[in-house]
């Protein structure tokens, strides 16, 4: 008798025979030896059939027909994969077969991808394992192996795998049909063209209203100028400036004059004042002297490194997805379909052989020298007990990070590729260093019953910066950051001097105008992290983190929801700066969608469907439940749509 092993791609099918150490002969579609046969997909070979396939009459799109919901539903082999399809067939029904390894990637789509092949072959072998691993390294690939579990044990996150893909079906097709049967025509008419359909999508639909809203907010936006007062105290060579802020006790407080408390309205009011205020004395009111302390960020997620990709090489999300997707079949990173930005126990527990074989793959460079500054100066590897570990935090997958391992194949990179596995083992190694550390001043100072402020904070102690650097820092940035340096230590320098109670000289007092500016446009980057934040994009990384809910789509998907909304021109992304733009044609979809179901454009609606599907995946709730409601929800819809 013999064990099959399924895996999803063919490279994939060569790591795990390398790691089972087995000699096998390579045949069309799959390697079998002795004791093994070892066979793979092509991504999906299996796919939902279109309404037709149930009934020959639903190839037209009619009023009447719609909504389209099956009792019973039917599936196809994808055509362009039928041979391969054919291949696993003949290998998993032979009578000489005991056990078969599911070894697809380790996530919801993964499952699937195999649940529908053993769906449509209809197999028999009742002993079926799930390979479940973090990485493609050796070790983990014999411990996925080892460990596999009954494949019942994820039949919930099978059952979310396939609402998922209902949800999709059913939201996807009849609201696209709905809406094209009703708004087509006028579309057409305004975007000159003969003909239009209206592509509707559970989450893309949602992007590209969080895209239209933005685009419109921005043009819609009224700048409003307004007046600070800046004052110079001290003495010429030793002055430094302070901002006026109101206060409880100020003339101004609450005052309609004022745009917000730091600034006039009207630039004639801010001059009066500065005459109010100009033959006044100045005394330092406070004085804070204070050392801060800032820890080195979470490790990455998809979505984390996927912003840092677009921010740093200016690429797509789905390019940085599918560079880290090779990095991790070349063993040199973890799963990268993962939420999680923190380790697991069992992980943190046994991350010295991380360490060490970062350093052996990483000779003679900045890295090595990194590493053994980490040995030299003792820094703990011990990180049990850090904000860098939680089970918790933990679903699928623990935060992408180096395998240490792999590194056969490194040289053979493209350079971007080497760029990108850069930052990743960085941000990895910060998390061993020690914290940065600032020297900070706050001043208020006293003009009668006005107050200034003014603070200063230099870094006195790199910690983990120094590993974090920038890579290829341009030399004009590099002195600009230094010029920038060398004020705040001046400046820390003369702030240092002064006490509590001190009389300072007022040198002078100048007006700055300043104004409103209305919010940045998304790139591809931060839109991946607004979608994973149910629509908020949060600059704050750790306010991110603490926030972080059911998000919009998931890791494995955001990439691919933006790539088709450029595709079918709902959006344009620029190549040089990969700002998101809708297109005249988006806007009228939006404005369609927003008349008809505007529901369909809430962030909060869309990450609650998506939190659906993840309780089925608990076992929190059945999934005939979440089928009724999805049912409910689509009737609901035409209802309303058609009164």
């Amino acid at each position: 008798m013999k064990n099959i092993l399924i895996t999803e791609k063919p490279s994939v099918a060569m790591e795990f025979a390398k790691a089972l150490k087995i000699n096998t002969n390579r045949k069309n579609g799959y390697l079998e030896s002795e004791n093994w046969i070892i066979t793979w997909c092509v991504g999906h070979l299996v796919t939902m059939s279109y309404p037709e396939k149930y009934n020959e009459s639903l190839k037209f799109w009619k009023l009447e027909t719609l909504p389209f919901i099956p009792k019973d539903w039917k599936y196809e082999v994808i055509p362009a994969v039928q041979n391969q399809f054919n291949t696993i067939k003949s290998l998993l029904t032979r009578e000489d077969i005991d056990t078969i390894y599911v070894s697809t990637d380790s996530g919801r789509e993964g499952e699937y991808i195999y649940r529908l092949v053993d769906q449509q072959i209809g197999v028999s072998v009742k002993n079926k394992k799930r390979v479940w691993i973090d990485s493609q390294t050796e070790e983990e690939i014999l411990r996925g192996i080892k460990e596999a579990k009954d494949l019942s044990e994820y039949d919930s996150l099978s059952d979310s795998a396939y609402l998922r893909a209902k949800e999709d079906y059913l939201i996807g097709i009849n609201f696209s049909r709905l809406l094209t049967l009703i708004y087509g025509k006028s579309l057409a008419n305004k975007i000159k063209e003969e003909r239009a359909s209206i592509a509707v999508g559970r989450v893309m639909t949602c992007v590209l209203g969080m895209i239209v809203s933005r685009e419109r907010e921005i043009k819609n936006f009224n700048k409003t100028k307004y007046y600070k007062v800046i004052g110079e105290f001290g003495e010429n060579k030793n002055s430094f400036k302070a901002e006026w802020k109101t206060n409880e006790k100020s003339e101004y407080f609450e005052s309609p004059k004022l745009y917000n408390e730091t600034g006039f309205i009207k630039e004639e009011d801010a001059k009066d004042f500065i005459k109010k205020i100009s033959q006044k004395s100045a005394k330092i009111k406070e004085l804070k002297k204070s050392k801060q302390k800032q820890n080195p960020p979470l490790l990455f997620n998809l979505a984390e490194i996927q912003n840092e990709c677009t921010k740093r090489f200016k690429i797509k999300p789905e390019e940085t997805l599918d560079i880290i997707q090779n990095l991790y079949e070349k063993k040199l990173v973890t799963y990268p379909r993962t939420d999680a930005r923190v380790l697991s126990t069992a992980v943190a527990k046994v991350i010295t052989k991380n360490l060490n074989g970062i350093a052996r793959g990483y000779k003679n460079t900045e890295i090595e020298k990194m590493i053994n500054k980490m040995k030299q100066e003792k820094y703990p590897t011990n990180l049990e007990k850090t904000k860098y570990v939680n089970d918790k935090k933990i679903t699928d997958h623990y935060a992408i990070i180096p395998t240490g391992q792999g590194y056969e194949n490194f040289e053979k990179l493209p350079e971007l590729q080497k760029q990108i596995y850069d930052v990743i083992v960085r941000r990895f190694l910060a998390i061993f260093f020690p914290p940065a550390e600032y020297n900070k001043i706050q001043i208020t100072i006293n003009v009668e019953n006005e107050t200034f402020h003014t603070s200063c904070k230099v870094c006195a102690k790199q910690g983990y910066l120094e590993i974090l650097k920038p890579i290829n820092k341009q030399k004009t940035q590099k002195n600009a950051e230094q010029n920038e340096e060398q004020t705040e230590n001046n400046n820390l320098e003369i702030l240092n001097q002064l006490k509590k109670g001190q009389e300072v000289e007022i040198i002078n007092y100048e007006l700055k105008e300043a104004e409103t500016s209305p919010p940045s446009r998304y790139n591809s980057g931060n839109l991946i992290l607004a979608m994973e934040n149910a629509g908020k994009l949060i600059e704050d990384e750790e306010l991110r983190e603490q926030i972080k809910g059911a998000g919009i789509g998931t890791s494995a998907t955001r990439g691919g929801i933006i790539e088709k909304l450029e595709r079918i021109k709902y959006i344009q992304i620029n190549k040089k700066t990969q700002i998101v733009t809708p297109t005249n044609k988006g806007e009228l979809i939006y404005d369609i969608v927003r008349s008809s179901m505007p529901d369909m454009l809430n962030p909060k609606l869309t990450a609650s469907w998506e939190k659906g599907l993840d309780l089925v995946a608990k076992k929190n709730i059945k999934p005939e439940e979440f089928m009724k409601k999805l049912e409910d929800y689509i009737n609901s819809k035409f209802k309303k749509v058609m009164m």
